[in-house]
């Protein structure tokens, strides 16, 4: 019965802010490290700005590494807050 077992997601408007803000820093640091990579291989080009070139796939880099620790530090809360449905959810999604 939905009135008696109410989703995390009704229960709390904060927690769909929460999940937007997440996903809103998924997708800048996911943009990030596209156009990091981009100038890199674009500096490569020349031989003067290859060491810039070489920092932007660092950056890049630590981006796409920001991406997978965004995701599980909201699972995390998830598990906090004893959402397992989510969770699960997000798993079926996945298969």
């Amino acid at each position: 019965m939905k009135l008696f077992r109410p989703s995390r997601h009704e229960r709390y408007i904060s927690d769909k802010q929460y999940y937007a803000w997440f996903e809103l820093a998924y997708t800048a640091v996911d943009v990030s490290a596209a156009l990091l990579f981009v100038a890199g291989s674009v500096m490569f080009f020349s031989q003067e700005w290859q060491t810039a070139g070489t920092w932007c796939f660092l950056i890049g880099s630590v981006c796409f590494a920001l991406k997978p620790t965004l995701r599980i530090i909201r699972e995390f809360r998830y598990v906090e807050e004893d959402d397992y449905e989510d969770l699960a959810k997000r798993y079926e999604n996945s298969v």
